[in-house]
């Protein structure tokens, strides 16, 4: 179990990545907040929560969102395989660029503790007193999920594979996607229309396949997770939304 909830949580918050040159954000605003459950199997495992921070921060001269994700098992599922994870970001708000990353896993007694300094002048990030050279939009793995959301889906083509850089343990990590098609799903709160994705991950160590995570986004404007399920070589692990706040945009509800 090591480490897979931790890589099923950043699966879902790095949905569906595509590249872009403008930035206008028209999905979320500060104080947005989402919690998903954690199942694996039959059993409740645990959270993941994603929330915009409703507060004024610069970095800088520039004024920044501040996003704070985190991933923790519940008092059950301690006693088997504790997580308690934390992520934040600070992102410009005129471009969408991340100026600070910081992470904070701790994953049944696995740790890690990175603080990433963004410089999109020079493209260059430092970490642990290191300097790597990274290409032009590169994201994080928490600034990539809100960046993502801002994508206009409207042209995606069935089969067609997107991606985008992600600077992930002190390398660039292109993650990929492959456009599925529409689904409408039953949910807690209804019907919902949906994009249907399949991240292209690497099969053996986790996974049987490379297409057994399927994630699923909100055919709206807020373009949230509202599902992911994974089969994996020890059985499945599914996420669903179990509650949300201050959505920018009216859900796609299916009324009939």
């Amino acid at each position: 179990m090591k480490k897979i909830l931790a890589f099923v949580f950043y699966s879902i918050i790095s949905t569906c990545l595509f590249a872009q040159t403008e930035f206008k954000n028209a999905a979320f605003i500060q104080g947005e907040k989402l919690v998903y459950r954690v199942h694996y199997g039959f059993i409740d495992a645990g959270y993941a929560e994603i929330e915009i921070q409703n507060e004024d921060k610069k970095i800088g001269n520039k004024d920044v969102y501040h996003a704070v994700g985190k991933g923790y098992s519940n008092s059950t599922f301690d006693m088997f395989f504790k997580v308690r994870d934390r992520y934040e970001t600070y992102i410009d708000k005129t471009n969408h660029s991340p100026l600070l990353f910081i992470r904070r896993v701790d994953e049944g007694g696995y740790k890690i503790s990175q603080n990433h300094y963004f410089n999109h002048t020079q493209n260059t990030v430092s970490s642990e007193g290191k300097i790597f050279s990274v290409p032009n939009q590169v994201q994080d793995m928490l600034s990539a999920f809100y960046f993502a959301r801002n994508i206009d889906y409207s042209a995606a083509q069935k089969g067609q594979v997107f991606e985008i850089p992600t600077f992930v343990d002190n390398e660039i990590f292109p993650m990929k996607m492959r456009y599925v098609g529409k689904e409408t799903i039953k949910t807690a709160f209804g019907k919902i229309r949906c994009l249907k994705f399949r991240p292209l991950i690497q099969k053996g160590r986790v996974f049987k396949n490379e297409e057994d995570l399927a994630v699923y986004v909100t055919d709206d404007l807020n373009h949230i997770p509202i599902r992911a399920e994974a089969k994996i070589l020890v059985g499945s692990i599914k996420m669903d939304l179990e509650s949300y706040k201050n959505l920018k945009n009216p859900l796609s509800l299916v009324h009939n």
